[in-house]
């Protein structure tokens, strides 16, 4: 018997929690300028998104900083939380809602300390059970796990199996995000595990019509 088939017969013998129905959870493309900020406004249109997070590399603070402006502004007309990826410093600056915070991005308890008891902190826990228990220790918001499927957004050799969900979701209050080249057609194993969230980048901002493109995850949101 496998790891993953023992913690799955483990996570059965509980009564899971009672869960409210899976969202979505945004992620940004590289470009956010030019066209960018209605593009968001129309993935949000549906109601299916409950987060956004600025995902941008390489770009200088203060420009990010303007970059972010009107998408924060969206997301807090449509009572989105606005989430900054890698930097609690910037999170801090803009008066996000919140930070995510990767392997090497820092402390959940600094964050929290720099940020206030209010903000939403993640934390990226791959496909280890040992990294989402620390973090829910150290006070995180959310954890998440993945790439469950290939992706070229963030590419990644980790692959968990979707029973670290169904273990996390069965045993543990903190939410949890799947997250790497989720899609509309791949994502029903990952909310059946368990999944509060799916993280989701390229099956949206690929596409021509961004809020088309999130409604096609309507019928897995249940």
């Amino acid at each position: 018997m496998t790891l993953d088939e023992v913690t799955h017969e483990f996570a059965e013998a509980f009564v899971p929690r009672d869960r409210a129905p899976c969202r979505l959870y945004l992620i940004s493309p590289q470009e956010v300028g030019g066209p960018f900020p209605d593009r968001l406004k129309a993935a949000l249109e549906p109601g299916l998104a409950t987060a956004f997070q600025l995902r941008v590399k390489d770009v200088e603070e203060h420009e990010l900083a303007r970059l972010a402006e009107p998408l924060q502004r969206i997301c807090a007309d449509a009572e989105v939380a606005f989430i900054v990826n890698d930097s609690a410093s910037l999170a801090k600056r803009l008066g996000a809602d919140g930070v995510h915070l990767g392997q090497s991005d820092g402390d959940i308890r600094d964050a929290r300390a720099l940020l206030g008891p209010a903000a939403q902190i993640g934390k990226t826990c791959h496909d280890s059970r040992h990294l989402a228990m620390d973090a829910g220790e150290a006070g995180a918001d959310y954890v998440a796990f993945g790439a469950f499927y290939p992706t070229t957004t963030k590419p990644s050799d980790y692959r968990p199996d979707p029973t670290i969900l169904t273990w996390w979701s069965t045993l543990f209050e903190i939410p949890c995000v799947a997250i790497g080249g989720v899609t509309p057609e791949n994502g029903e194993p990952l909310v059946k595990a368990g999944a509060d969230f799916l993280a989701v980048c390229q099956a949206v901002w690929s596409k021509d019509d961004p809020a088309a493109a999130v409604s096609a995850f309507s019928d897995l949101l249940v």
